[in-house]
């Protein structure tokens, strides 16, 4: 295994989940009433920002990740839940849940 792939997996992984709540956040927006709830949206671009910032650290092996991998897990989690309690049949918000889901776990292996 080549020492810098699991860099390139968590940066990609984090790069993911940044994608997906960005995403989310203009889905949300044009659905309205409850996907649009401030605190919803916040949350959505919380979790998209320490995604990206978290990618940046890794990618240059920061001696400070760890701490951020800690928050960004935390971040990530509190997202999964709240886009998985909007679910239903909104394949967007499961989709959000579930990307956010997999990037907290990872980073909460790296913190």
């Amino acid at each position: 295994m080549d020492n810098d792939e699991p860099t390139t997996d968590s940066v990609a992984t984090l790069l993911g989940c940044y994608k997906s709540c960005m995403e989310t956040v203009t889905h949300c927006l044009d659905m309205g009433g409850k996907h649009a709830n401030a605190e919803h949206i916040n949350l959505l671009l919380d979790c998209a920002k320490i995604c990206s910032l978290a990618a940046d650290f890794s990618a240059r092996d920061s001696q400070n990740q760890a701490e951020l991998h800690a928050l960004c897990a935390d971040i990530c989690q509190q997202c999964a839940d709240d886009c998985e309690k909007l679910a239903g049949a909104d394949t967007q918000m499961e989709e959000c849940a579930q990307v956010c889901r997999e990037c907290a776990e990872m980073c909460e292996a790296m913190a």
